[in-house]
């Protein structure tokens, strides 16, 4: 399985942020979409979470029906390779994306916020705000949980590790540990691809969601 970086940047912080999009950054050129095929690696996990109008929905109804890029954050990490990046990357993405019909119309962004503590639906409301503010683009839907009992079998499920002080004194200072870490789901609901800070490729990313929309043309998508 491959590893790269599938996540997007902070409202206002674009700027700080090298442009990573051309293939001379890797020296190759990615292979071309169809050329290659994404293996099943497990399911996407299923579970309750907040919108951000507070509406308690089924986690799958964000991971089925299209393809979808989801991105784990909390909003208060500062660590500018991290969540901020994350969310600064899948802006990105789906600025690109937008440019392609067919993909823009079965293509969706997620980000799930692991801090229900802090991360409301208001809060999580504003912090979409930054990135939403163009109204272009594929939609892209800010969750959060109503409690960290709800969360814990969602990180679970996605295998997202995340470390916490035994005596709290991490998550006051706004800090929650973490490998970053963002998915690619198909439209039955099982992940393609897993992202990872090690590897980025934002043309590696588009591809991935192209070839899985060859699939969907061609009748394929089902595990063997």
């Amino acid at each position: 399985m491959r590893f790269v970086l599938a996540v997007a940047l902070l409202a206002g912080l674009g700027a700080g942020f090298p442009d990573v999009s051309k293939a001379d950054e890797l020296g190759f050129v990615p292979p071309a979409p169809g050329s290659y095929v994404l293996q099943h690696i497990l399911r996407a996990p299923e579970g309750e979470v907040l919108d951000t109008s507070s509406q308690l929905r089924r986690l799958s109804r964000f991971t089925t029906g299209k393809i979808t890029l989801l991105s784990l954050i909390y909003t208060s990490c500062s660590d500018g390779s991290g969540c901020p990046l994350a969310s600064h990357l899948l802006r990105q993405l789906r600025q690109r994306a937008d440019t392609d019909e067919k993909l823009r119309s079965r293509l969706r962004f997620v980000t799930l916020s692991f801090d229900p503590d802090y991360d409301t639906p208001e809060a999580m409301r504003g912090y979409a705000e930054g990135f939403l503010s163009d109204g272009k683009g594929p939609p892209w839907h800010f969750l959060t949980t109503r409690s960290r009992r709800e969360l814990v079998p969602v990180l679970r499920g996605f295998g997202q590790d995340v470390w916490v002080s035994a005596n709290g004194s991490d998550e006051k200072a706004g800090r929650l540990p973490h490998l970053l870490k963002a998915f690619l789901i198909d439209r039955n609901g099982w992940i393609r691809e897993i992202y990872t800070t090690s590897f980025f490729q934002p043309q590696m990313v588009l591809n991935d969601m192209t070839t899985l929309l060859l699939e969907e043309v061609r009748g394929g998508g089902l595990p063997p």
